[in-house]
C-alpha cells in the first residue's frame, strides 16, 4: 500500500458523495467484502456523514453532530468525536448513533445505536462547561498535532457542530478565519458572542430558527480559514 493510504483521507474526500464515488471508482461493486486497496480510510467525521446520507436517502431526518466522548478511551478525558443523530418516528424522539466505535456494548454499558444523551458531550456543552469552570481544560481534548486542550478544543467542537446543524459539515482544516487569525485568543466580547451561540445550541430543535438567523447574519462564523485560505 502507498504511504499516503496510511493517512486519513477526510480532507481529500470531504463529502459523502465524494467518498462513495471514490469507493465505486476503486471497485464498482457494492460490497462490504473489499480488499484494503479498494477501501477509503476516513475518521469518525466521514463515517457519521455517510450514515447521515444513507438515512436521509431513506427519508429519515438525520444530521451529523460534533463534540467529545469519554467512552472512547475511558481515561477521564473527553476526546473529539463525531456521531450521527436521527429522528425515530416510531418512538417520536431523536437518537444518537456511533458509526465509528465497534467496542462490545457491555464494555460501554449502553447501545451504540441509541446512545444516552448524557454520554456524549456536544460542542456547545463542552465550550460552556470550560467557560464556567465545570470541566478542567485538560479533560477536553481535540486530537490535533499537537493536541488542543480546553477552551481552544471546545471552540473547535462548537463550530464543527454549529456548521453540521446548518448542513455544512466543514473539514478538520477549517475554522472561522477570525478565530484562526487570533490563534483562538479572543476578546471577552467575542467570547460572549460564542456564549450566546452555545446557549442556543443546547437545545437546537427549539432554537433552530434563531440559530439560522445567526448563520445568515454573522458571516464571520461562515468565512473559513484552511489549507488554501
Amino acid at each position: 500500500m502507498p504511504i499516503t493510504r496510511l493517512e486519513y483521507e477526510d480532507d481529500i474526500f470531504p463529502t459523502a458523495q465524494s467518498v462513495i464515488a471514490e469507493l465505486l471508482r476503486k471497485n464498482p461493486n457494492y460490497t462490504t467484502k473489499r480488499e484494503a486497496k479498494d477501501k477509503v480510510y476516513v475518521t469518525c467525521r466521514s463515517q457519521a456523514i455517510l450514515l447521515v446520507s444513507i438515512l436521509k436517502a431513506k427519508g429519515i431526518p438525520a444530521r451529523a453532530r460534533s463534540g467529545f466522548a469519554e467512552y472512547i478511551h475511558y481515561d477521564g478525558i473527553c476526546y473529539d468525536h463525531w456521531i450521527t443523530e436521527y429522528f425515530d418516528e416510531k418512538q417520536n424522539r431523536w437518537k444518537l448513533v456511533d458509526a465509528d466505535e465497534h467496542c462490545p456494548d457491555h464494555e460501554m454499558g449502553f447501545d451504540l445505536n441509541d446512545i444516552p444523551y448524557d454520554k456524549f458531550l456536544f460542542g456547545a456543552n463542552a465550550y460552556l462547561g470550560v467557560r464556567q469552570n465545570k470541566y478542567k481544560p485538560e479533560t477536553i481534548l481535540y486530537s490535533s498535532d499537537p493536541p488542543t486542550l480546553g477552551l481552544k478544543a471546545s471552540i473547535r467542537g462548537l463550530f464543527y457542530d454549529f456548521h453540521s446543524l446548518m448542513n455544512d459539515e466543514i473539514i478538520f482544516l477549517h475554522m472561522p478565519k477570525y478565530i484562526q487569525d487570533k490563534n483562538f485568543e479572543l476578546s471577552e466580547e467575542e467570547y460572549k458572542e460564542l456564549d450566546n451561540l452555545a446557549n442556543l445550541m443546547l437545545n437546537p430543535n427549539e432554537k433552530f430558527n434563531k440559530l439560522q438567523e445567526i448563520w445568515k447574519n454573522t458571516p464571520k462564523f461562515r468565512i473559513m480559514s484552511g489549507a488554501l485560505n
